[in-house]
């Protein structure tokens, strides 16, 4: 985190009562501060929390789930590891971590950030599928220039989405004048 940082106390706010649903998506094109605000508010939030940053090389399902798996581990404050098997389907793999999750007392976040990367529609099927099997103590924040393809009409019908997009991402005239003034 850096120091010099315009305080986002809205947007704080926002992704604290999206808390209640199962996915937070914030969506802007680069430079909005989408990563920015969701580091400013796991560091006030007090839940475990993993994160993976995506690239290109995750469109391989198998790859992609396993990261996720390393990533829950944190959440869960384990060093073990769910480890799927190379033959097991993508779903399987999410069936597992599900399974696995069913398990997790405390409530936490798993962050996946830059997942307009992931273009494998396996990847987003699966990810459909789990989001719509996730135990209550979990909550996933999906960072993305752009929306992904998951069923978001449903999730927001059924209350289940938090979304932070650019209009909310700029800046009031307040954070303006604190950036220009303290920060500049």
């Amino acid at each position: 985190l850096r120091s010099a940082l315009v305080p986002r106390e809205r947007l704080i706010e926002k992704l604290n009562k999206g808390l209640v649903g199962k996915v937070t998506i914030i969506s802007a094109p680069a430079g909005f501060g989408k990563t920015t605000v969701v580091v400013d508010w796991l560091a006030q939030l007090q839940r475990p929390f993993g994160w993976l940053s995506l690239d290109e090389d995750d469109n391989d399902p198998h790859r992609f789930f396993t990261y996720v798996a390393a990533a829950l581990a944190t959440v869960k404050g384990e060093t073990e590891t769910v480890r799927p098997a190379p033959t097991l389907s993508p779903k399987a793999i999410a069936t597992l971590l599900l399974n696995d999750l069913m398990q997790m007392a405390a409530s936490g976040v798993l962050v996946l950030d830059d997942y307009h990367l992931i273009d494998v529609e396996l990847i987003h099927e699966t990810l459909t599928f789990f989001l719509d099997h996730l135990p209550p103590t979990l909550h996933l924040v999906l960072i993305s220039r752009s929306d992904p393809p998951l069923p978001l009409a449903r999730m927001r019908v059924r209350g289940e989405l938090n979304e932070l997009r650019e209009r909310d991402l700029r800046f009031t005239i307040e954070e303006t004048t604190i950036f220009l003034n303290q920060i500049m």
